[in-house]
């Protein structure tokens, strides 16, 4: 160890500067060119949303988001067992309005064909109710739903803006999302009344 301290300290100071300052860069580049790459060419889908608390005080203005594609129902001939945190490969289909609805869960990334795609989540539910038509939960449908989690539940806004957004009527809000060919997503823009407010930039 002490060898190893008086050779840095045989380094100059700027010198030692530049090499911790070029390590942060590429620590920063790292966690921030995957995510550009998803937003530059993931496929889009439209996803129903429902914000639920609009602040964090430390880092600024944003809006937690529910998703309808959160709730997937497990169809009844299938025995897999989900458990709480495994991954899990949800595919989405659009519906009539384009929108993308959770059509199938399963623990491998399946083959999909036509204009379904599968977006990669994790488990945070193995049982809950499954949701209606209008798509709040109702438990007399059945309890054979898994609740899943996509990494696109938070969404920051410029300040002031997030309680506004939280009180809208759910109906008014959507999120598009960009999906690599791995699953994994990402928030591209916010949509209020179909028309984009706030775009995520490629960076």
């Amino acid at each position: 160890m002490l060898a190893l301290d008086s050779l840095i300290a045989r380094v100059p100071l700027l010198l030692r500067y530049l090499v911790a300052a070029v390590v942060l860069c590429g620590l920063i580049l790292a966690m921030i060119l995957p995510r550009a790459a998803i937003l530059r060419s993931g496929q889009e889908v439209r996803l129903e949303i429902a914000p639920v608390d609009p602040r964090d005080l430390f880092r600024g203005d944003y809006v937690v988001l529910a998703y309808r594609i959160g709730t997937v129902d497990v169809e009844p001939h299938l025995t897999t067992t989900f458990t709480r945190g495994q991954q899990v490969f949800v595919t989405l289909r659009p519906d009539a309005t384009n929108k993308a609805r959770a059509v199938a869960i399963s623990a491998e990334r399946p083959a999909v064909t036509g204009s379904d795609i599968v977006i990669a989540g994790f488990v945070t539910a193995r049982s809950t109710c499954r949701l209606n038509e209008a798509g709040t939960r109702d438990c007399k449908l059945g309890t054979n739903a898994v609740g899943v989690r996509y990494g696109l539940e938070s969404y920051f806004v410029p300040q002031g803006e997030g309680k506004k957004i939280e009180l809208m009527a759910k109906a008014r809000l959507e999120v598009v999302a960009a999906i690599a060919p791995s699953g994994q997503a990402a928030i591209k823009r916010l949509l209020i009344d179909g028309v984009p407010v706030y775009d995520e930039p490629p960076y």
